[in-house]
């Protein structure tokens, strides 16, 4: 989703910067997430490129404080002042409650929601001073409803939805909105890693592709949700059109609850 919401701002006229915790990037074990390679993150910087704007690329550990200013210092250096920040990054797990990792716990919501607090604290002076910002936060449906051994996730999407409003009330006086989109199932990375799990619990198919099929034929519109058309949404909720949404979550999930 990160990758294609990129894309859709390039292709808008955006300059972007891209960061990501990349391959070999430490997690616990119990705790997975998209982790791309820096030649995959050049591609997607080249990409940027090839729409005619600007582009910035470098690992990003959300969960370092210095790295996180080390990456706002080099991308403002690059690209110049952040307009719109996209809180793209997660993290997610399947444990139960009881025996649940407690490393695993405080990791997931680290970067789930800690994260983005980091990104927008440094973002927002420049915000303020040119009274003009768009902030979104990626959650999840996951935020709305509950699911079993997904206690880490579901709670920091749903604490990552009080932040977004907040957010929303202090920016609103210098022309700062703030959003966060709630995405269904969506065929990523991060969803291919997830059903590994699911099939190592025994449910939902063999393959990665059994357990997609069997999760699309749940969903209302029978089919899974596209990077794509959250990028669409991203996009337009950073438009001038869109500064009267504010403080608001857009669920993308075809009609689905989860």
């Amino acid at each position: 989703m990160g990758r294609a919401i990129a894309l859709g701002l390039a292709r808008a006229g955006a300059h972007v910067a891209i960061g990501s915790l990349v391959e070999g990037g430490d997690l616990p074990s119990a705790a997975y997430a998209a982790r791309p390679s820096s030649a995959e993150m050049e591609a997607v910087a080249q990409a940027i490129r090839a729409e005619g704007v600007r582009a910035f690329a470098a690992p990003l550990d959300l969960r370092d404080d210095k790295n996180v200013d080390r990456f706002h210092v080099e991308a403002v250096a690059t690209l110049g002042p952040i307009d719109l920040l996209i809180n793209a990054a997660g993290v997610s797990a399947q444990e139960p409650i009881v025996g649940h990792s407690d490393e695993t716990w405080m990791q997931v919501l680290d970067i789930n929601l800690n994260g983005p607090y980091r990104t927008i604290k440094r973002c927002w002076p420049a915000m303020q001073d040119r009274r003009f910002g768009r902030i979104i936060n990626i959650a999840s449906t996951a935020a709305d409803i509950g699911f079993p051994r997904y206690a880490a996730y579901c709670a920091s999407k749903t604490a990552l939805l009080g932040l977004t409003r907040c957010v929303a009330l202090e920016g609103a006086e210098y022309g700062i909105s703030c959003n966060a989109i709630n995405p269904g199932s969506v065929g990523t990375e991060m969803m291919r890693l997830g059903s590994l799990r699911r099939i190592a619990q025994g449910g939902q198919g063999d393959t990665v592709d059994e357990n997609f099929k069997r999760v699309a034929e749940t969903m209302p519109q029978g089919r899974l949700i596209t990077p794509e058309q959250v990028a669409a949404a991203a996009v337009y909720l950073c438009s001038d059109e869109a500064f009267g949404i504010t403080g608001e979550a857009l669920t993308i999930s075809g009609g689905a609850l989860w």
